[in-house]
């Protein structure tokens, strides 16, 4: 059995949604845009080699970063985002799986 995560539903959105935008719609598309802004500016940031760009670059992705939080809650908020809840044995294989992981690296004491 898989639990989620969610508010509960506001009752604004229909059962059966028709073609035209409502506010969820909206909000997902702007939250969508954000993470993809977040990724072009996380590569390009690795990138750069001038330290006044590279803090300039640095303080609008953690600008995009907390607007993409914002976001995120309002529509968790208004229950149109749900999450699946890990459970313990979940967690234990997840933590393990990276534990591991760190005996791959060469600085592993």
């Amino acid at each position: 059995m898989t639990l989620e995560l969610a508010m509960p539903q506001t009752g604004q959105l229909p059962q059966v949604k028709g073609p035209e935008l409502n506010d969820r719609d909206f909000i997902n598309e702007i939250l969508t845009h954000e993470k993809y802004l977040s990724s072009g500016y996380n590569t390009g940031l690795l990138e750069m080699q001038n330290p006044q760009l590279h803090e300039t670059v640095q303080a609008i992705l953690s600008d995009t970063h907390n607007c993409q939080f914002q976001l995120f809650d309002q529509m968790f908020q208004k229950g149109w985002y749900k999450m699946k809840v890990a459970d313990q044995q979940e967690i234990q294989q997840i933590k393990t799986q990276f534990t591991n992981y760190q005996t791959q690296f060469p600085t592993f004491q």
